[in-house]
């Protein structure tokens, strides 16, 4: 079970690491958030080919937040606090077409997101 001491990264989400059995399958626990944003992002449909993924999510496609190059704009989604070991388990759910960045959301806190590659 996780500690939660032990839980003290944020992970910000607008996709389906939202999703109830996504957080199931990838850590074991449904996680409590409260809503944010990602500023200075817009998000595209990325199509899913990996199996496992679609399986997990339901869904053969994705959002894929990319840099917008406008300050206005901004993502929607749910922040998450989360274990370093979670962290890993997240970064083995998210396909290629994603990587992981550090990211100041629009309530100031500091968060990794999976953005485009």
């Amino acid at each position: 079970m996780t500690s939660a001491s032990t839980a003290n990264i944020w992970l910000f989400s607008y996709g389906t690491l939202q999703q109830e059995e996504v957080q199931l399958a990838t850590f074991g626990r449904r996680l409590e958030g409260r809503a944010d944003a990602l500023p200075g992002y817009a998000t595209s449909l990325l199509e899913i080919k990996d199996a496992d993924v679609i399986a997990t999510s339901g869904k053969t496609h994705h959002l894929l937040a990319l840099p917008s190059g406008n300050p206005a704009d901004e993502v929607a989604g749910v922040v998450f606090k989360i274990t370093p070991e979670e962290l890993a388990a997240a970064d083995t759910y998210e396909v290629s077409d994603y990587q992981r960045v550090a990211v100041r959301l629009k309530s100031g806190l500091e968060a990794f997101v999976y953005v485009a590659a």
